[in-house]
């Protein structure tokens, strides 16, 4: 039986046709916008279950960083493990004619494994069905730098999970939160942690792939930016 493990990290592909790809990428990032406190570099603690000695004796750390990536219509979270146990890296993506969410992982021998499932109450379930047993990943979002998952297994003829391990992952740095007086991505929407220029004017994004993504085409997103703002201001 397969075990697989690390993490997100958790986005957003579109199936179906929109209007135009600015749409289908729209859609996609308010679809993921829950996930924006993943972007970010992050610490893994990882334990499996057992014994206290089997604990000690398994414990592993590992990296996950997490950032935006665009192309086209689409957009989705890419994820890469440093030193991971299980995985190398991931996609997170929206489906949106099911209304659910995507995790493809790569394997250590570089097999890709698909996870799918919803987000409710800041819990994501992801579940993956083989011929002998359902695999499941559930993410707990506790806050913008901290969060838990873990690794369950059912087997087919059985009705209840068993916990493989449990990963408690924190985010390295700057504290990623939010509220007022944050600058915001002006690409995702979630905090703006790196400056960019353009005619004279600095706006924030929170990752590679967002700084990338608004270099290509600045004036799509700073008219985005102040509709949304002039919104929020008529409200």
């Amino acid at each position: 039986m397969m075990r697989p493990l690390s993490l997100l990290l958790l986005v957003g592909t579109l199936h179906t046709p929109l209007f135009s790809g600015d749409k289908q990428a729209a859609s996609a990032r308010e679809a993921l916008q829950p996930f924006n406190d993943l972007v970010g570099v992050w610490r893994g603690t990882g334990i499996p279950s057992g014994t206290r000695e089997e604990q000690q004796k398994g414990f592993w750390t590992e990296t996950l960083e997490c950032e935006w990536q665009f192309k086209g219509g689409d957009a989705w979270i890419k994820i890469v493990f440093d030193k991971g146990k299980y995985y190398t890296s991931g996609e997170l993506r929206y489906l949106p004619g099911k209304g659910s969410f995507e995790l493809v992982l790569q394997t250590l021998s570089k097999e890709k494994v698909s996870f799918i499932g919803k987000l409710q109450n800041k819990v994501l379930a992801l579940d993956r069905t083989t011929d002998k047993d359902v695999q499941r990943l559930v993410f707990t979002l506790l806050h913008p730098n901290r969060f838990l998952y873990r690794y369950e297994v059912r087997p087919a003829e059985k009705t209840f999970f068993s916990k493989v391990y449990q990963v408690g992952a924190t985010k390295e740095g700057v504290p990623f939160a939010t509220g007022d007086g944050k600058p915001e991505c002006i690409v995702s929407g979630g905090l703006g942690t790196m400056a960019v220029s353009y005619k004279g004017q600095t706006y924030y994004v929170c990752c590679g792939g967002c700084r990338t993504e608004f270099l290509e085409d600045p004036e799509k997103y700073i008219k985005e930016y102040e509709a949304k703002k002039s919104k929020s201001k008529g409200k």
